[in-house]
């Protein structure tokens, strides 16, 4: 007999809906119940797991809680056994739950050899971290479907980006101790590497020699400061170094010697400046033609061919900019990330400092808190890709209410953060730019002396190191040439060459 047809308000269910609805988030029982077995019957097993797993990562919540019971014990320098930690649990609900105390006899009898404790942990860790990312996806959705108005769709990308970021941070447990002969090993290499180059630099050229001779070049892993006044030509010097060391980068490649390259390929987060600014300050300096001139497009037929042939030149140039305003701390170690793996970038550069953006939570707290989460994200970056990598930063107006105009470390602003985590800091400093503003009347003996001065300072810049966890600190000179913004040595040297185009 045939059933009758009746109608229903509810809607089918697809079977890509069912599939959906039967899945279970990933987890292992088994796994944490052999862990745990092992644990309570070898405690010196927990050494081995205690660096990355934590309670937090058993789906079991009564597992949690006996991880945290056995491990404290063994801090203690106790022993953790079902006996020992009977009392822990004989009134807690969850144990009860899952069989009481007599649950701990039967978990020793599901005990894996200590071999395997280690891969049971790293598979409940992994399971834990996806189920993470499980619920920041399901979260992602359910907030990309809340229309309301004051959280726009960039705010949320925002939002994922840092608890995506904040999990990726807890998740590195392949760190931790190594011992000191591989350490040695790394350092031997570097320097085999520095000698067997031209320059004998360890790390990223400069492009400016008796820089790189105080620095050793740029080093791995280093956060670099380059502060300085407005006008003093920070973004100037930046992307020299920043042009310097991608054409080096460049030509090593094309000589077939890329190993022993000093330069390095460039991500530029330029925060201040649109890319085509910055692009236009680096044909100003290639070609020789002003930044006026360049603007205004006041351009002689000869000035345009040498601009179209130099472009070509330096086009290939591994120099990568991101000119997005605003840029939050943890956008931008996920697109300093991609382009390592993409590109195999060497070094980034961050112009400037003050205009990266902090968490949430730290900009609604105080400025001083978001500044010190920026130069420790910028820090971990350099760690994490192992890359230099220089942040220029601006410096408190109490520079111009002293005689002598030259910064100091105290000048930084929110000094405490930046000055803590860096471990180059540059100032660029230009006496020029303070002696051109007292030019006193014509025709007096104040104004022969202010030109006598002028004369020993026109186109003078220095590069004022003030911290060097490397090495010594010092004033280097460099040649300024404020119409094409170009810093280069102050005079030519055989033995180091300028980076060709």
């Amino acid at each position: 007999m045939e059933l009758p047809q009746t109608r229903s308000n509810v809607t089918a269910i697809s079977p890509r809906d069912s599939l959906s609805a039967l899945r279970v988030q990933p987890q292992n029982i088994e796994a944490e119940q052999a862990l745990l077995g092992a644990l309570l019957i070898t405690n010196d097993a927990a050494a081995q797991v205690s660096g990355f797993l934590l309670a937090e990562h058993f789906h079991e919540p009564a597992h949690g809680r006996i991880y945290t019971a056995l491990t404290a014990l063994i801090d203690r320098g106790q022993v953790a056994n079902p006996t020992t930690l009977r009392a822990v649990f004989e009134r807690d609900p969850a144990l009860m739950e899952v069989g009481g105390a007599e649950y701990l006899k039967r978990l020793t009898a599901a005990a894996v050899t200590i071999i395997n404790v280690e891969d049971y942990a790293r598979l409940i860790y992994d399971l834990a971290m996806r189920r993470q990312l499980i619920s920041i996806g399901q979260d992602m959705v359910n907030i990309a479907f809340d229309s309301r108005l004051e959280e726009t769709a960039t705010g949320q990308i925002q939002n994922a980006e840092m608890r995506l970021y904040s999990l990726a941070e807890k998740g590195k447990y392949e760190g931790g101790f190594q011992t000191f002969g591989k350490a040695l090993a790394e350092a031997v290499n570097d320097a085999e590497a520095a000698r067997k180059r031209d320059g004998h630099l360890v790390g990223v050229t400069t492009g400016f020699r008796d820089l790189d001779e105080k620095l050793g070049g740029l080093h791995r892993s280093d956060l670099v400061i380059l502060a300085g006044r407005p006008g003093m030509g920070k973004t100037a010097l930046a992307t020299n170094i920043a042009f310097n060391a991608a054409i080096a980068h460049r030509d090593a490649v094309k000589e077939g010697r890329a190993d022993l390259s000093e330069g390095a390929g460039i991500a530029f987060f330029s925060l201040e400046m649109s890319s085509a600014q910055l692009a236009a300050r680096i044909l100003s300096e290639v070609t020789g033609i002003t930044s006026e001139r360049l603007r205004r497009g006041n351009l002689t037929t000869e000035d345009f061919d040498n601009l179209v042939i130099q472009s070509q030149r330096i086009e290939d140039a591994n120099l990568f900019i991101d000119d997005t305003p605003a840029l939050p701390i943890a956008t931008l170690r996920a697109r300093a990330r991609r382009l390592k793996r993409q590109h195999g970038i060497g070094m980034i550069v961050v112009d400037y400092l003050q205009l990266l953006r902090g968490a949430a939570t730290a900009r609604n707290e105080n400025r001083v808190q978001e500044v010190s989460e920026i130069t420790q994200g910028l820090k971990a970056i350099a760690k994490e890709l192992d890359l230099p990598v220089i942040a220029l930063s601006q410096l408190s107006r109490q520079v111009e209410q002293r005689d002598d105009k030259r910064p100091q470390l105290s000048d930084l602003r929110e000094s405490g953060a930046i000055e803590q985590d860096a471990d180059i800091v540059m100032f660029v400093f230009r006496e020029e730019y303070y002696v051109m503003r007292t030019q006193p009347e014509l025709n007096t003996p104040e104004h022969t002396e202010w030109q006598a001065k002028m004369d020993r300072v026109h186109n003078m810049a220095e590069v004022i190191i003030g911290k060097n966890r490397h090495g010594p600190t010092g004033n280097i000179k460099l040649h300024f040439d404020g119409s094409i913004t170009k810093f280069s040595n102050l005079a030519e040297s055989s033995h180091y060459p300028e980076p060709g185009f």
